[in-house]
């Protein structure tokens, strides 16, 4: 059972030569939340977006409660963000009826500024979002030119590795979900249950991508391997005859995907459910046991690409980039193909 805690993971363009910083202060990571949609100007729920510097998520939700004087049931919000960062995103406040309006630009203060708010009918929907924009500050990059070749190779895409953020420091919510299945620790907390099942489900996710990269087998797909579209999750499975298909994987408009694991059969076939069944059999007992928590089988992209990137080194040793990543992907997956960072 100790493999599965091993959180080492391969490269893709092989290990980086070079060491670099991020999160110095928090302007150099920038978040602004791709919606996929736009509030349509009238209804119940009051869309406000919001910059939050060095702040949590669910903080703002409860003083946004606070100051509509509101359950915190009814504000929502698509996903969670980067505390140690400047991010922008949407928060939902439902105040129904003829209640008298707020003057939202009274929220708020130095760390938190309202910058858009509109109405909408429907409240927004935790992971009911397109994607995000980053824009990123890498200082003391020590080996430029390895640095700057690989700022043009992480534009075919990187692995989707789930990011350190999910495992938790020093991958306590891998342990502790491991630990949860085995009936050795019994948290009460709905929400720290969700994040220790999802880190043990992630990490046999990167297993399984990880065995993908080991075995040469990123490049060349399976017979029966399942493609999907990464900004609609809508998935295929690969037919080599297909040739609107294949066009389409070139472009990356759908690309490799593995599975997220739970009861039900896997939806790949021939070659690459086999593949797929037996990188899992050695943590058959931690499969079984999310599929008796009830979890579904799912597929989600291996491969990610980041869309708009843009890159260009604004001083010695210090380098900025920007680019657009669907929703549920992490930023720090595409910056471990760049640099050792820390």
């Amino acid at each position: 059972m100790t493999d599965i805690l091993d959180m080492a993971l391969p490269w893709l363009y092989s290990e980086p030569k070079s060491q670099g910083q991020i999160r110095t202060e928090p302007a150099d990571f920038i978040v602004q939340e791709d919606l996929g949609y736009e509030p349509e100007g009238e209804g119940e729920h009051h869309y406000l977006y919001i910059r939050k510097t060095g702040e949590n998520t669910d903080w703002v939700a409860r003083q946004l409660a606070n100051f509509a004087q509101v359950s915190p049931r009814d504000v929502a919000y698509a996903g969670k963000k980067d505390r140690h960062a400047v991010t922008e995103q949407w928060f939902s406040v439902h105040l129904p009826g003829k209640r008298k309006l707020l003057n939202w630009s009274m929220f708020g203060g130095d760390t938190i500024q309202v910058l858009k708010q509109d109405k909408h009918r429907r409240k927004i929907k935790l992971g009911n979002l397109r994607g995000n924009r980053f824009k990123l500050r890498i200082r003391s990059v020590t080996n430029q030119a390895d640095f700057a070749a690989r700022t043009q190779q992480i534009g075919q895409g990187v692995p989707n590795y789930f990011g350190e953020q999910r495992f938790g420091q020093q991958g306590n919510n891998l342990t502790s979900g491991l630990a949860m299945l085995n009936g050795e620790l019994e948290e009460r907390q709905r929400v720290k249950r969700g994040l220790y099942i999802s880190a043990v489900r992630s990490q046999l996710f990167n297993k399984l991508l990880a065995a993908r990269l080991r075995e040469d087998l990123w490049d060349n797909l399976l017979e029966g391997d399942v493609l999907i579209e990464p900004y609609t999750q809508r998935c295929q499975l690969w037919d080599p005859e297909n040739e609107a298909q294949k066009q389409s994987f070139v472009q990356n408009d759908q690309v490799l995907s593995a599975p997220l694991w739970g009861r039900g059969e896997l939806y790949s076939q021939s070659s690459a459910r086999q593949f797929e069944q037996q990188q899992m059999f050695v943590y058959s007992s931690v499969c079984r046991q999310l599929e008796e928590l009830g979890l579904r089988q799912e597929r989600r992209a291996a491969l990610l690409v980041p869309q708009g990137l843009e890159s260009n080194q604004v001083a010695d040793g210090e380098w900025e980039l920007e680019f657009s990543l669907p929703s549920g992907s992490f930023a720090t997956s595409v910056l471990r193909e760049l640099c050792h960072w820390s």
